[in-house]
């Protein structure tokens, strides 16, 4: 029963991170546009950023092909598991980066790519509790093996057979296409902007 609380506790930690995340990005996206006179180096951030959200969710379903159904049943250590100890929280946190760059600002994109780390590093450490009191001494071998964020590629090691959940892998999916909401919804913010609709606060680089 405290196993279930304390699921329930940190996974409404994640529910608020996230929603401030969320909150911050929209402020920054509404407010702030690039101050590059050059369009082309804006059209240029702008089109690495969409490369970046296609990065972020083949990562996505790259971690959810391992983790997909088996997170609270067991401790998963192959495939970017092996890497991280929480990728999909990395790859969130590169998706973050992306949909800054969409505003053609490299410091957009690099202030909400640190806000996201920042956050999930509390919703990390409440997980880890979690996981420290259910799985014990398994949980803290891994801890001690493997970073908490960063990724170390040296420690990569392969599954010869990946069993997933459909429902999850489609529901990943899923959750990554909001990532390309951002592009046609920033292009209209931009109009915007550029009609004087919307204020722009701050030009940033």
């Amino acid at each position: 029963m405290n196993s279930l609380k304390d699921m329930s506790r940190f996974q409404h930690r994640r529910r608020i991170a996230v929603a401030i995340v969320i909150g911050l990005i929209l402020v920054a996206l509404l407010t702030i546009r690039s101050a590059w006179s050059n369009d082309r180096v804006h059209e240029y951030i702008e089109d690495f950023g969409i490369g970046v959200i296609v990065l972020t969710i083949l990562g996505r379903m790259w971690c959810t092909l391992y983790i997909g159904g088996r997170k609270s049943s067991e401790i998963v250590r192959l495939g970017p598991y092996s890497m991280s100890r929480n990728p999909l929280y990395v790859f969130s946190t590169i998706g973050a980066f992306g949909i800054g760059m969409m505003t053609g600002s490299l410091t957009v994109s690099l202030a909400l790519a640190v806000i996201c780390y920042i956050a999930f590093q509390f919703v990390i450490t409440a997980e880890e509790g979690y996981l420290e009191k259910v799985f014990g001494e398994t949980y803290t071998s891994y801890k001690r093996e493997v970073p908490r964020f960063f990724p170390d590629p040296r420690l990569y090691r392969e599954a010869d057979v990946l069993s997933v959940k459909s429902s999850m892998l489609y529901r990943t999916l899923t959750d990554g296409l909001v990532f390309f909401v951002s592009y046609p919804l920033l292009e209209f913010v931009e109009y915007l902007q550029g009609e004087h609709i919307l204020p722009v606060l701050l030009r940033l680089y």
